[in-house]
């Protein structure tokens, strides 16, 4: 039972929230929890404040929601490292398994913004590369990766061979990626994103946007990525040694 007295300058489904955190430690990753009902029974609250803090704590990826069956405890979220590894490599250091889905492999013409980040004039031929990114068998990433087709020609051929983006500009044209410039904000997921990822529209995504150079400083690639803010963290690895 919930103390009304306790921490009363704070909401009541905040209260109600930080009740259900001390529950969850009971229960195992998957485990559903009872009905919004009960809750509201046994914390001697309303529904309408047990549904505000559930989807706090769904929004945080603490719980999950799943149509037509419940809310359940969610799996711990999955650190994923910011390095400049290719997306396969960094997947099997982590020792996870990692599928690749070819979504969409088509010409398209630079807009100023491709154009500029690219270094090619507007309207030039760039390649999109729109692929799905799962992870021991659960969907990770959407990704948008834009190339220039004159540099690159022949590129979506080829990658529907290999897979990996980066085995392909090594082993056919010899670039290596040594530099990015990487960002990381946070947006709903819009209803195509939400069907491809396995998640809710409007639900917290993580969109990381990376613009990638070779040894010569010319532009290479210019990706943008949607990971499920409720199922992945991402780790950055600093130091202040010279």
């Amino acid at each position: 039972m919930m103390r009304a007295d306790e921490h009363t300058n704070e909401p009541k489904y905040y209260l109600v929230k930080r009740h259900l955190l001390g529950l969850l430690a009971e229960f195992e990753p998957g485990a559903p929890l009872p009905a919004e009902r009960e809750l509201a029974k046994l914390l001697e609250t309303s529904r309408s404040t047990v549904r505000q803090a559930l989807s706090e704590l769904v929004a945080e990826g603490r719980l999950e929601r799943r149509h037509g069956s419940g809310t359940y405890v969610a799996e711990p979220k999955l650190a994923w490292p910011l390095e400049m590894a290719s997306f396969t490599d960094q997947a099997a250091a982590s020792g996870l398994e990692l599928q690749t889905s070819l979504i969409a492999a088509e010409r398209v013409w630079a807009t100023p913004e491709i154009s500029e980040l690219l270094h090619i004039k507007v309207n030039a031929a760039v390649h999109r590369i729109e692929r799905l990114r799962r992870v021991n068998g659960a969907p990770m990433a959407l990704e948008q990766s834009h190339l220039s087709a004159a540099r690159f020609p022949g590129l979506a051929r080829l990658l529907r061979r290999s897979g990996s983006l980066y085995q392909v500009l090594s082993e056919q044209w010899g670039v290596a990626i040594v530099e990015a410039v990487e960002t990381i904000e946070t947006a709903p997921a819009s209803p195509r994103e939400s069907e491809l990822l396995g998640t809710d529209t409007g639900a917290p995504m993580l969109v990381l946007t990376r613009h990638s150079f070779d040894e010569s400083g010319a532009p290479v690639e210019w990706v943008r990525s949607w990971y499920r803010g409720d199922r992945y963290t991402f780790v950055a690895r600093m130091s202040s040694r010279r």
